[in-house]
């Protein structure tokens, strides 16, 4: 029966749903509906106002009531009017020099006028803020956020009014020892509203989530979901893929859950050929329109098998930055020109570290054929012990799967990066979280990059109890930089604790300095192209050596930001491991990388 079968996913999906309406007495953010652009959507990107707050003051006078002076004698120590602008989306730091460094709270206000319709709801989304974020409207706390790369949402509807309306925000990117990720991590920490704001109308009784994908093993078989949020729950539900004659039609149960399950003669998504289906989905109060590709992704003993056949991940690392413009990417335009680069170095996926990229990031590079790794922040030294630290890691996975899932390109959830064993309760933790993503998602693979594999008498002894749980074993070393090599890269050694399932070499490089020629080109403190060069010569020479090998991915694309590199004359502050300098001039290492993967065909 249709009920028994919906309760299966009813468990799946919990986490992944929101309560029919806000209460604004809550003080967490809502997870986002599925799909913002299908949506009606009024942008509230554009100048806002600022307050910066170094000492973090505004909260005790609150800022957001935007108190004024009543009697002669009064007189208020804040104010928006005559203060700074900031453009958002963007990060606050490089709009301002006196914000480069900065670390603390900003509040930002935007005023935008409202028609408050009948029978519809309102919410206020944000793609990401950084890192915290506490929302008023008109005034009113409506909820808080913590998370810097994920999206929220929270329903307005019953506090805004006809006319004019005002949003305050105060954001805080102060790094936490209890945050994800902590203190200390080698990227630049992007504080504000880094994302677009949308106002969304919907339905009083809308769709709110689906999932439409390939089910796990099949080729044809579609298993997924449609969940209705709003009075009316239980509705007529019909998914419609028109150029395959496909008009599945259920009722969603008492919960607003139904369960999708049809079957088709589909053209399967690939590097090569990346089809996507228009899809309607429609209830007797709502239609949202989705554009859906299908394909399989599964391992199969040491390989991994896509549509079925063998695959070779050939990829590249990518920090959500625009080199050319030392700022966070955040649009549709600096997704093109970052994948641009991957699809001429000859990559077919993309590992976007070390954390949610922008969805412009994740439904460009579908389009464009590319595979997507998608990445949470829990980055080396996590504090996996801490009161609450687990709970925030498992709501960002599910806010990263649940924008995520119906993207058929993104076909591997990593859950941390560079963890450590001795670290209190991170196996654990890291072990259940891998049971929570395969519930809410059983389609993808699932991995996390590991780097404290042994290497001694030129043998890497991979050890770790934590790739058992994976369904690839991801390994970052960086020989030739961080490891000196012991002998001849081709006679390179190999222990794996798993022997029986795909490596990807998740991260290896070494930096350089883009026209750095000069002094000895066989040491590393020379910071040559010509030394990192030699790396890659010598890394692909080991890749023969490699058991069940299926993959590589470079550290990484571009030069970016990293306040924690401290070398006056060659880093200046930018991790210089990028096969691109800071302007997007090719260094030579490009090159060699370049004609490795074109050496590889058809994938296999």
């Amino acid at each position: 029966m249709i009920a028994k079968k919906v309760n299966v996913y009813l468990i799946v999906c919990i986490g992944l749903i929101f309560n029919s309406r806000s209460n604004f007495n809550t003080a967490c953010a809502q997870s986002a509906m599925t799909n913002l652009p299908g949506r009606r959507c009024v942008s509230l990107n554009g100048q806002w106002q600022v307050i910066i707050d170094p000492m973090g003051i505004g909260t005790w006078r609150q800022v957001w009531m935007e108190k004024k002076p009543e009697k002669k004698t009064d007189f208020i120590e804040y104010s928006f009017e005559g203060g700074p602008l900031l453009k958002v989306p963007g990060d606050f730091n490089t709009q301002k020099p006196e914000l480069t460094y900065y670390e603390g709270t900003v509040w930002y206000k935007k005023t935008f006028q409202c028609r408050v319709p009948k029978n519809k709801r309102l919410f206020l989304h944000f793609g990401a803020v950084n890192y915290i974020a506490d929302v008023y409207v008109n005034s009113r706390h409506i909820g808080s956020h913590e998370g810097g790369f994920t999206p929220f949402q929270f329903e307005i509807t019953d506090a805004v009014k006809e006319g004019e309306n005002i949003i305050v925000v105060m954001v805080n990117n102060q790094r936490l020892k209890d945050g994800i990720p902590g203190l200390g991590y080698d990227w630049f920490n992007y504080g504000g509203i880094t994302r677009d704001v949308n106002l969304i109308e919907t339905a009083d009784s809308f769709i709110e989530d689906y999932f439409i994908q390939l089910k796990k093993h099949s080729l044809n078989e579609v298993a997924g979901l449609v969940k209705m949020n709003g009075a009316q729950l239980s509705q007529n539900i019909s998914v419609k893929v028109p150029e395959l004659g496909v008009d599945y039609k259920i009722k969603s149960n008492n919960d607003g859950l139904a369960e999708i399950h049809f079957t088709s003669q589909f053209k399967l998504w690939s590097p090569d050929n990346p089809k996507l289906y228009k899809v309607i989905l429609q209830s007797e109060t709502d239609t949202i329109v989705e554009n859906i590709g299908f394909r399989s992704i599964e391992t199969k003993g040491a390989k991994i098998l896509f549509n079925g056949q063998p695959l070779f991940l050939k990829g590249i690392n990518i920090h959500e930055e625009n080199p050319l413009r030392a700022a966070r990417a955040f649009s549709e335009s600096d997704a093109l020109e970052l994948l641009t680069w991957a699809k001429e170095l000859g990559c077919n996926f993309v590992r976007l570290v070390h954390y949610p990229h922008s969805e412009y990031m994740v439904r460009l590079a579908e389009k464009m054929g590319i595979m997507v790794w998608d990445e949470i922040p829990v980055y080396q030294h996590i504090e996996f012990s801490a009161p609450g630290v687990t709970e925030k890691i498992a709501l960002m996975m599910r806010e990263m799967i649940r924008r995520d899932r119906n993207r058929c390109g993104v076909v591997i959830w990593s859950l941390s990066n560079e963890t450590y064993d001795s670290t209190p309760n991170r196996t654990a933790a890291l072990i259940d979280l891998s049971r929570q993503c395969r519930m809410l998602d059983s389609t993808r693979l699932i991995t996390s990059p590991i780097c404290s594999q042994g290497y001694e008498n030129n043998t890497l002894n991979v050890w770790d109890p934590l790739y058992s749980s994976f369904d690839i074993m991801s390994i970052n070393e960086y020989l030739g930089w961080y490891s000196p090599w012991q002998g001849r890269p081709g006679d390179v050694q190999w222990k794996l604790i798993c022997g029986d399932k795909p490596v990807v070499i998740s991260e290896f490089g070494g930096e350089a300095l883009y026209g750095s020629n000069s002094g000895p080109k066989d040491e590393a403190a020379s910071w040559s192209e010509e030394y990192q060069e030699q790396i890659y010569k010598d890394q692909i020479e080991m890749f023969r050596t490699v058991p069940n090998l299926s993959g590589v991915c470079p550290w990484l694309l571009a030069d970016y930001r990293s306040p924690g590199r401290l070398h006056p004359v060659y880093q200046k502050g930018w991790n210089r491991k990028g096969l691109l300098s800071d302007r997007g001039d090719k260094k030579k290492a490009w090159y060699i990388l370049k004609t490795y993967y074109e050496s590889i065909k058809n994938n296999k």
